[in-house]
């Protein structure tokens, strides 16, 4: 009996290692442990054994048996793991492969207008500052020297926020920041000149039509030296117009303005062409305001701690999505807030377009 428990793991151990999937070493297996099956049968059979070979051959079988478990255990095991690389070696996909045209993003145009504003101004040495869209009302408004009922501070303009119970006076009182002005505030107060910074955020107005929104992009530049004047603001101006516009010419003429932040102010308008339903930058009669600017007021100074005898410097803003506007032919400033998929595949921008260089499909 002991041989031919040998032989009988023997041939088991050849059936099941033979087996190439998973149907065949099922097979397998009831052929040996089923209830059908040869080692069963063989376990069945020690009834009619004595005594004496029931203590010899029973020990052999259940170890036959498990030993042909394991080896099914082993098998099965082995067969799953090669059938799961087979499968994930058919459904590999290569994704270096371009993806779909038609599901394909794009890149919004106040995203793309940002990149640009970044790579130009970072070609003329500007750090970027950032701040919080919410602010006290020192920062907001007092730092930057506008007086007490100013318009500005008034609730039809104004988002107001509840104020902070754990601060005092101004800095208790919370709003919506109504410009990026108030970075450059910040900005000064921690860093000592000469500088040159530009800021570029959300802002927040109670005003909405055709070209306002109640939230909308800035940008703000200030450079803080020692005997700066205007004509290093126009300079500067010159150069970032030319460069965002993409032509080799910008006209522009400055007109008296008041900001109670800056003295003088100017409202800055370039030359352009308005005719045939079209607008051309930088030639034509027509004259369109663009930004508005000003040499840094002493109040402004003082108030981050910068000595106006000894430094002076310019300031300018515009609103991101106006030049966004002008630049790509946007009739609706709305629009860029309805997140309409179809007006952002008519104007978004591909992933790889390079900034400044952007052209849209």
């Amino acid at each position: 009996m002991t041989q031919t428990i040998i032989a009988l793991k023997e041939e088991l151990t050849a059936l099941i290692t033979a087996a190439n999937d998973l149907q065949a070493l099922d097979e397998a297996r009831v052929g040996a442990l089923g209830k059908k099956g040869r080692v069963t049968e063989m376990i069945e059979g020690l009834g009619a054994m004595n005594p004496d070979e029931r203590k010899t051959v029973g020990p052999a079988l259940n170890a036959l048996k498990d030993d042909i478990a394991a080896l099914i255990a082993q098998q099965e095991k082995a067969l799953k793991k090669q059938t799961l690389d087979a499968r994930l070696a058919a459904e590999r996909v290569d994704v270096t492969l371009s993806p779909r045209p038609e599901k394909r993003g794009s890149i919004h145009p106040i995203s793309q207008t940002i990149e640009e504003l970044t790579t130009i101004f970072a070609d003329m040495g500007f750090t970027i500052a950032e701040g919080p869209d919410i602010e006290d009302d020192w920062h907001n408004f007092t730092a930057l020297n506008f007086p007490p009922g100013h318009p500005a501070r008034e609730m039809q303009d104004t988002f107001f926020m509840p104020d902070d119970p754990e601060a005092e006076g101004e800095r208790a009182k919370k709003v919506l920041r109504t410009h990026t002005s108030s970075v450059q505030i910040r900005y000064m107060q921690t860093h000592k000149p000469p500088f040159r910074t530009i800021v570029m955020g959300r802002t927040y107005r109670c005003d909405s039509d055709m070209t306002h929104c109640p939230m909308f992009s800035q940008i703000e530049g200030l450079v803080i030296d020692k005997n700066i004047h205007m004509g290093h603001l126009k300079g500067c101006l010159n150069d970032f117009l030319k460069a965002y516009f993409e032509v080799d010419d910008v006209p522009m003429r400055f007109r008296p303005s008041f900001f109670p932040f800056v003295e003088p102010g100017a409202e800055v308008d370039i030359r352009c062409d308005k005719s045939a339903g079209t607008l051309k930058i930088g030639e034509g009669d027509d004259w369109m305001e663009i930004l508005g600017c000003g040499m840094v007021h002493p109040n402004v100074l003082k108030n981050c701690g910068i000595d106006p005898e000894e430094y002076q410097g310019f300031a300018f803003g515009t609103g991101i999505e106006r030049i966004a506007m002008l630049k790509h032919a946007i009739p609706d400033m709305r629009t860029m807030f309805d997140s309409d998929t179809r007006w952002l595949d008519h104007y978004g921008f591909a992933p790889l377009d390079r900034p400044n260089r952007a052209t849209r499909d």
